[in-house]
């Protein structure tokens, strides 16, 4: 005889599905902002879905009221605020402008836009796949905040420095095709979910915490490309620092079997 199934629980967690519709919320509005051409009120809401995103997951486990429901949830929210709405935002922005290209060039922008997306989409799908055999401490390939952040940070940027969208359009076409790459690659990125909130820090952590937020508030359009930029750096040359070790190993192997 088979057990009874488990009944479901009725209701859902609210804090942290809150701060999880707070962010698709965000990434919603950043599509209605880019229609309009507010491309800088666009960028800000994916950056606040991007903060809101960080402590769902977080809270959710601070709280001990983590779900499968809030992971399911989280997931769907992120394809919009960091998968449809980063793609559709650097669109509307600068690769429409490639629709006054002859022939097959007129198409470039939307098909770069539609490659991030189901980047976007592979990238969500293989870490729900294998969310419980692969390591907490690091992602396979970009996670697809990130390369939103580091998206919208260089719109965000170009924006506050006056720049034409014409004249960065190719730019912005080989950033997304490079971001939408890098989401789908087998590159290996630092999770940061060893870090531990609840745990005393030295008087140190916390003073770069407060010097970090000094930083942002200076210029924070270029700081927010800056550290996105440079985290979507770190998974390829964490790969050219591993083989270089790995080939000098091999080299040293060789070298003392030698008589």
């Amino acid at each position: 005889m088979n057990r009874p199934e488990k009944k479901l629980r009725k209701g859902i967690y609210l804090l942290p599905n809150l701060f999880t519709t707070g962010a698709l919320f965000a990434g919603f509005y950043a599509i209605v902002a880019a229609t309009t051409d507010l491309f800088d009120q666009a960028a800000i809401a994916i950056v606040v879905a991007l903060f809101l995103d960080f402590l769902d997951g977080r809270i959710a486990r601070l709280t001990h009221t983590t779900s499968k429901f809030g992971a399911q949830y989280d997931s769907l929210s992120d394809m919009v605020s960091f998968g449809v709405a980063p793609a559709l935002v650097v669109y509307e922005w600068a690769l429409i402008h490639f629709g006054d290209f002859p022939w097959i060039w007129s198409k470039l922008g939307w098909l770069a836009a539609f490659f991030y997306t189901a980047a976007a989409a592979l990238r969500l799908a293989r870490f729900n796949a294998r969310v419980t055999v692969v390591s907490k401490r690091y992602f396979q390939g970009l996670p697809s905040p990130a390369a939103a952040g580091a998206l919208v940070g260089f719109i965000w940027a170009c924006h506050d420095m006056q720049l034409s969208p014409e004249d960065v359009a190719i730019a912005a076409l080989v950033m997304t095709i490079v971001l939408g790459a890098l989401m789908v690659s087998n590159f290996t990125y630092h999770s940061f979910k060893d870090i531990n909130l609840v745990d005393r820090i030295p008087y140190i952590v916390m003073l770069a915490v407060v010097l970090g937020f000094i930083l942002v508030s200076i210029d924070p359009p270029k700081l927010v490309f800056i550290v996105f930029a440079l985290y979507a750096l770190s998974g390829p040359v964490i790969y050219i620092v591993r083989l270089k070790r790995k080939r000098g190993a091999r080299t040293t192997v060789n070298i003392e079997d030698r008589p």
